[in-house]
């Protein structure tokens, strides 16, 4: 691969694809981070609602340090720039059941639509059932997001029911759809995503 588009060698770089690559969340990564929780064009895709100042967001990133088996937190950066773009997450992992809760976006609106945040929800997804072992996947997507759930679907997930009016956002309550991806499903995509980027080598 070349050197234009593999990770600088000093970064840390945990899981990587074709255009971009995950790594834990960064101190760094904060001030971006403050800015996109705050803007509403970005939040009204999220179930976060509150105002968020740089002394929250220390306090955020200080629990991420703390060792908790239940939630995953990576930041999601560009390979080509080495630039933080947006967060994706496991949540609520299950060992016992082996069901976790998928959760991501990115914040970089003008990088909104390029396939960034299906190329993140694939590596993610590579790492949920092949190195924990889980089986199950969940996520949610609220109705007016379009874009979310369309991403979900290239990854395997399929929908499973309908919270009605569960959200209220833009001046009014929006029903939510419940899905989710079993790793038999995620196989065949993992697959090719996997032959496509080894082609380009």
């Amino acid at each position: 691969m070349s050197e234009e588009t593999e990770p600088r060698p000093e970064r840390i770089v945990f899981r990587v694809g074709r255009n971009i690559y995950l790594r834990p969340v960064l101190k760094e990564d904060l001030p971006k981070l403050t800015i996109w929780i705050n803007d509403p064009e970005v939040t009204m895709f999220l179930k976060a609602s509150l105002p968020m100042t740089p002394e929250d967001e220390e306090g955020w990133y200080k629990k991420l340090s703390q060792k908790n088996d239940t939630e995953i937190r990576l930041s999601i950066v560009l390979k080509e720039t080495d630039e933080f773009i947006g967060i994706i997450a496991l949540h609520k992992i299950n060992r016992q059941n082996g069901t976790a809760t998928s959760g991501s976006f990115i914040g970089r609106k003008d990088f909104w639509g390029k396939g960034y945040g299906t190329e993140a929800s694939t590596l993610l997804l590579e790492y949920a059932f092949n190195t924990l072992n889980l089986r199950k996947i969940n996520s949610s997507v609220l109705t007016y997001n379009v874009r979310s759930k369309r991403r979900l679907e290239k990854c395997g997930y399929k929908e499973e029911g309908v919270r009605k009016a569960q959200i209220y956002r833009l001046g009014q309550y929006h029903d939510e759809i419940l899905m989710a991806v079993f790793r038999e499903d995620f196989v065949p995509i993992w697959e090719h995503y996997r032959s496509a980027f080894l082609a380009r080598l």
